[in-house]
């Protein structure tokens, strides 16, 4: 026979589990419901926790450090400071985008104290170590990207148009043509640079832009200076009266340390005589140093100051000549903007 108390002693438990799962059933699904109005912000777990930089390249600290970057790990500091100095300083820039420990490491100055001494290699390195020190306070990362200088990796191009007028055929009573022509330019350090005007595409001259070319290919050689942001430039024109081409550029950037725009101030053609007809190859910079703009010292060839053509030149990297939009016609575009 089973008691009263009995009875409620064995019901009981069925009701208290009852109640306890009909609660976490609650619970739970208040937490689902809240994981769609509260925002996940798990940045906010890295607050208060202090990150250690890479170690840089050469660095004279004791405690060892393991990089965890399997590239870094693979790859010695010693060769892969050996594979920086064979970059290019644009290269340099590009690659010290990857990671952190790169940037540390192409931050050493001899890779821009070599490319500064390249760069400005006419001015010796006596003068450009007094202008390291006097300009720039001792950086050549910073002497790189503030002076002016002539970029080599490339041509300097400049595309010029202008209309002519046709002859009339057919229904056609006023016909005109929109004709295009570029002036070339490629640099050297050695204050030497190819001149050549053409009506060809950049991708079909930059071939023929170098010194074993002939004067078949009607590419020119000659001597430049630079002051400051200013470029002196000249040519000689051989033939039986020959001319030279003086050439005055103001260099300039559409960015900080880009250099890849040169403003075309003046350009004049001179006569000379015959005993200063010299090679092309020699210094014809220096024969017409000092000239008055209207000077020549030829009667047969009047000194002339060309004032149609001079847009500025634009500089298209070596690696972009394929792909540059001065390859597009005059039918796509018919007027550029260097900018």
């Amino acid at each position: 026979m089973i008691h009263n108390e009995e009875i409620i002693l064995i019901f009981q438990p069925k009701n208290y589990y009852a109640i306890k799962l009909a609660a976490e059933l609650e619970s739970a699904s208040r937490l689902r419901a809240a994981q769609f109005l509260v925002t996940q912000r798990p940045w906010l777990d890295l607050y208060g926790i202090n990150v250690r930089p890479v170690t840089p390249f050469s660095s004279l600290s004791s405690k060892p450090f393991v990089d965890t970057a399997l590239i870094h790990r693979s790859l010695p500091d010693e060769l892969l400071f050996d594979i920086f100095s064979k970059m290019d300083p644009y290269t340099l820039g590009r690659a010290a985008c990857v990671c952190r420990k790169w940037r540390y490491t192409i931050r050493n100055p001899i890779f821009w104290r070599n490319a500064c001494l390249r760069a400005w290699q006419l001015n010796g390195v006596v003068e450009n170590y007094k202008i390291l020190q006097s300009v720039y306070h001792g950086s050549w990362r910073k002497m790189w990207l503030l002076r002016p200088r002539i970029r080599t990796d490339g041509l300097y191009v400049s595309r010029n148009t202008y209309i002519r007028a046709g002859v009339a055929e057919w229904k056609i009573t006023n016909p005109v043509h929109i004709v295009c022509y570029y002036r070339y330019m490629r640099f050297y350090p050695s204050g030497r640079f190819l001149y050549k005007n053409s009506s060809q595409k950049v991708k079909e001259v930059v071939k023929f832009m170098n010194i074993r070319s002939s004067k078949a290919d009607c590419v020119f050689s000659g001597h430049y200076t630079l002051s400051q942001d200013r470029v002196e430039a000249a040519i000689l024109y051989p033939g039986l009266r020959p001319t030279v081409l003086r050439i005055r550029l103001r260099l300039r950037g559409t960015t900080e340390g880009a250099n890849n725009r040169m403003d075309l101030l003046s350009l004049v053609t001179s006569g000379v005589n015959d005993a200063e007809a010299i090679d092309p190859d020699d210094d014809i910079l220096g024969l017409v140093e000092g000239w008055e703009e209207d000077e020549t010292h030829n009667p047969d060839v009047p000194a002339t100051s060309h004032k149609r053509g001079l847009t500025p030149f634009v500089f298209v990297p070596f690696d972009e000549v394929e792909t540059s939009v001065l390859n597009l016609p005059v039918e796509k575009m018919d007027y550029f903007v260097p900018g």
